[in-house]
């Protein structure tokens, strides 16, 4: 089986040397998304809950041209820069995966890039 490259303009272009997910077996491994506007690469305005919206439709958009979605999320991690704003997290994340509930692990850290609050990624099953 051969390793498949993803990249889309729908999502920040990498900042090194990393793909933004690669497929193999029938799975989609997909880097780590930060709330960076896809076209600027600039930290989108406003608190955590626009910082989570926009990190997961940059997660949605690599799952889509890897063909997959949201929908088969098997395992997401979440690093987020302070525990306290897990319960904002939670909620708009909720809210965008419906009855989607993958596997899921929180991982408090100290500091992501400058002024981002939480990193995305995560592992999802390819569409049949």
């Amino acid at each position: 089986m051969s390793i498949r490259y993803v990249l889309t303009a729908a999502a920040p272009s990498p900042a090194g040397h990393y793909s933004q997910a690669t497929v193999h077996g029938g799975l989609v491994y997909v880097a780590g998304q930060l709330p960076l506007d896809p076209v600027t690469r600039e930290l989108v305005p406003g608190g955590i809950e626009e910082q989570t919206t926009r990190t997961l439709a940059n997660v949605r958009a690599v799952l889509e041209m890897s063909g997959s979605d949201l929908a088969h999320v098997l395992k997401m991690n979440v690093y987020v820069s302070d525990i306290s704003l897990w319960g904002a997290v939670n909620a708009t994340y909720a809210g965008i995966m419906g009855e989607s509930r993958p596997a899921r692990a929180v991982i408090p850290t100290r500091e992501l890039k400058a002024g981002c609050l939480l990193e995305i990624d995560c592992i999802a099953a390819l569409r049949e």
